[in-house]
Formats: C-alpha cells, structure tokens, sequence
C-alpha cells in the first residue's frame, strides 16, 4: 500500500513461466485434443449489479445458458486500471496502472506490447477489438511525440477498431480508427454509438467464420457511462438511449437503498461527513441519471443478442466462451453520493460477470468471490495461451464446476496516486467483510453479512478487534503480492 506501515513478513511466491510461443503458431489444443474455443468479451462502461435487471436477453442468453458469478468485483474501480487489469491479469500495483490520466495512468502507463492480446495472437489466434479501449488512447506518447495518435494501433490486434478519445464519451459525432482508417459518424439515428459496435462485432463473427481459426473478439459499448458534457450538456443527463428506447423508463420507479442520501455518516472518513444531504433537486438527477442509463443500455442488450445470434449462425455458439461484464459499477446518491465510482463501497466495485461456453456448466450460479484479476487467467487456460506476466488471478472454470474451490479467498481493492485528490485506500474484501485503511490514516470495516448497505463503519467497535487484527494482517499480504502470493485463503 502507499505509504502504509508494514506490520507483517510478505512472503512472494513467484510462479515460473514457459517461454511464449511465436506469433502465427497453430492454435493449441484443449485436453482430450478439442480445438480450443473462440472467445468473445463484452465490457460495459459503469454498470451496476442492479442494471442487469433491464437487460433480459443478456441473462437469458448468456447467465442462463452458462455460469453467474454472484460475487464479482474489480480490484480498481476506475476505468482505465480495471481495463488494465483485464489485459494482463495483474492488480494495479503491478501492471503499473494507476489512474486515467498521464503520469500515473492513462493508455501511455500500460506496457502495450505484453499483454493478453499479443499473447493470444502467438499462440494462432485472430484478436479484434471493438469500441473503448483505454483512456487516452488515441494520444500521442508522452514520452515521444512521434509515437501514438489517433490512426495508432496497440501491439497484439490483428483487427483494430477502436474509439478514439475524447470521441468516445459521445453517443454520436465519435470516430472510430479502422485498422487506420479514421471513420467519422454524425448524427443520424444510424449513427448512433453501441448500434454500430454491434454491427462491428457481427461483421468481425461473420467474416472469422469463414477462417476456420480460432479468434477473440473483445467488444466495448460506452453505455452506460455518461457522455462528455459538450455532447449532452447538464448535471442530470446519462448517456442518450438509441432512438427505439427512448422513454421506455421515463417513468420507471426508482427504488431508493437504505444507504441512499444516508443520514448519519459519523462513521465514515471525512471526505463522505463534509458531504451535504442531496437537495430534492439533487435526488431528481439522480433518478433521472439512473433512467437514462438503463435505457441505454438496453442498446447493449440487442447488442449480446445479435452477438449471441451471428455465432449460432454459424454454429460456433457451442465453441465459443462468451463473458460479460463491466469495467466498474457507479454511485446513484448512495452514502450522499450523487454519481461517479472509485471508492470501496458496494455499489462501485460489485458487478455482473457472466460466462457460457465450454467448462462453464448452463444456469448455474458461482457464490466463490472473484474478481477481474481471473479473466486473463480464464482466457489463457481455455486458449492454452502462454502468459509472459505473473499474473495475479486464477481461472475461473475450476470454480464454475466445483463449489468448494476458492472458499476463503479475499481479494485486494486498491487504488494509487491521482492528480484529483480522491483518497488514496488499499482494502481487503472476503465476501463477508470489506476493509478499508486510506493513506491519511482514516479507515472504515463493515460486516456484510449483517450491514449490506454498509450503513455503520465497524473499526472502533470492541467487538470486532479480532477480526479487524486478521483483516489488516490479510491486507499486509496482498497489498504488494504478486502471482501466487495474491491467492489469499484458497
């Protein structure tokens, strides 16, 4: 942690790798000799657990059909060091990545050439990727202007169609670099943002089709996530809905938590007290915010099902691994805080992880507490691709087919140096307790199994000593741990 005071030995273990194959190998194969499955990422941008309620075919197409992990989180709720931590299977402390922005974060921080991409593609298979990257991605290199804009393409993508920032927070007028070509999009309703991701990620299905190798496609729709101020200007408005679903939720019920606009928070650090309560007018951007949202994402609900629709065309579905989650989850007026995500609450780091395909048995639900440090480990272990990081996670099929696997796991909620004075926390999270020791020495503990909402901070309690000494001892180990060393308690 930064700046944190050591109170235990760490002890690292450090897993050894097989050197990587070579770019253009032939694919390897599954045991038994099954050719290993294609692989489709769908990432949403701030989605909540909750939003998944309004998106019907992506439950029932993939949540039905394969595994629900029930409790899944990010390890940094923040764009960029979660979109990181997908491509290497590292915590931040370790792939470096540490905000959105340049010096300590930003697309210019992640090493680009030793990512899950690059290792796909040596180990034979066709990478594509579809809408947001990472923020700042079409800027020059900070360190070398003469390296980057917006016509680059990232080491490790065989097909590049990527958004360009700061085009990408806009439902309309973006620009998408297609494999170098800048395509421009206006205004029209064809235009409109996760539409024609969608058509991007059938037409990439169609044509690897036809290839007769494996491939990943990685797919990443904005919505959720508001768009930029100058396209959709005022404090209230989320992101605009595609023009068949707008004002499906106009009058939605807004089903306020008891944390919503919480009324007493003696208990939580200084940054939560100096909140004011939300004014009336406050809570109605709220609620206006959490609609827009929801419709707009039913855009990406049409979007899975059209994914879903091309690989069953072309009778791929049954070899093909689909998951979907998203980057980070986001507050509507919870503990008073009207939007935005980055801190260790619930509603910020918990959020749907779905996956179907070969290994992941249709309609069950995974109760083992993981977290988005596991997909490139998935990925790897279903493609038979060869890492070359020590990653930090462990393969989530094991778990799917065996509940008792993963018991007792904790996992690290962590975040770093920012230039926006957000508090700085390393926590521990065990699924029935969440830890939280910030950087000016303020902390917070909950006990999940009787305070869900997170209403009353347990640090100070007598009760909860002990257990606060063993969580702080848990935290010791994972807040620097590397490979091995990160799989506390299992």
């Amino acid at each position: 942690m930064h700046g944190r005071a050591r109170v235990a030995t760490l002890v690292v273990a450090v897993a050894t790798l097989a050197p990587a194959t070579m770019a253009g190998a032939a694919p390897a194969t599954e045991a038994g000799g099954e050719p290993p499955p294609n692989v489709v990422v769908v990432m949403t941008d701030d989605q909540t657990l909750d939003d998944l309620e309004v998106m019907t075919q992506t439950r029932e197409l993939i949540g039905d059909q394969g595994t629900t992990f029930s409790t899944s989180y990010v390890s940094y709720p923040l764009c960029c060091p979660s979109r990181s931590t997908f491509l290497t299977g590292q915590y931040s402390h370790n792939h470096g990545v540490e905000w959105n922005q340049w010096p300590t974060g930003g697309f210019w921080k992640l090493d680009s050439t030793n990512t899950l991409p690059v290792w796909l593609q040596e180990a034979g298979y066709h990478t594509t990727h579809i809408g947001k990257y990472l923020n700042g991605y079409g800027s020059t290199n900070p360190q070398d202007p003469t390296v980057g804009g917006a016509s680059y393409v990232p080491p490790g993508w065989s097909d590049w169609q990527g958004l360009v920032d700061p085009g990408t927070y806009r439902m309309y007028g973006y620009t998408i670099n297609d494999n170098q070509t800048l395509v421009r999009y206006g205004s029209e309703p064809d235009d409109y943002q996760t539409d024609v991701i969608a058509d991007r990620a059938v037409t990439a299905i169609d044509e690897r089709a036809e290839a007769g190798t494996p491939f990943f496609v990685s797919v990443a729709p904005l919505a959720p996530h508001a768009e930029s101020a100058t396209a959709r200007p005022g404090p209230t408005a989320g992101p605009r809905a595609a023009p068949r679903h707008e004002g499906v939720f106009a009058d939605l019920p807004f089903d306020a938590p008891p944390s919503f606009d919480e009324a007493d928070v003696s208990d939580k650090p200084s940054f939560v007290q100096d909140r004011p309560r939300l004014t009336p007018a406050a809570e109605d951007a709220v609620v206006e915010r959490w609609r827009d949202r929801r419709e707009a994402l039913l855009a990406v609900d049409d979007l899975v099902g059209s994914v879903v629709g091309a690989l069953e065309e072309h009778d791929l579905l049954e070899e093909t691994v689909i998951v979907f989650t998203s980057d980070n989850g986001f507050f509507h007026g919870e503990h008073r805080i009207p939007q935005s995500k980055y801190l260790a609450y619930e509603e910020s780091v918990h959020v749907p992880l779905l996956v179907r395909g070969p290994g992941f048995p249709a309609g069950h639900v995974a109760d083992q507490l993981v977290a988005n440090v596991d997909l490139a480990p998935t990925i790897v272990e279903a493609t038979g691709a060869t890492p070359r990081r020590v990653m930090d996670g462990r393969s989530l099929r094991p778990l799917a087919n065996d509940p008792s696997l993963g018991e007792g796991r904790s996992i690290l909620l962590e975040t770093g140096p920012n230039s926006a004075g957000a508090p700085v926390y390393d926590a521990i999270h065990t699924g029935d307790f969440v830890y939280v020791e910030y950087t000016d020495g303020q902390r917070e503990l909950y006990d999940l199994r009787k305070d869900p909402y997170q209403l009353r901070s347990r640090d100070d309690s007598p009760r909860y000593v002990l257990q606060r000494l063993l969580l702080d001892l848990g935290l010791e180990q994972l807040d620097d741990c590397t490979g091995t060393s990160c799989l506390l308690g299992t």
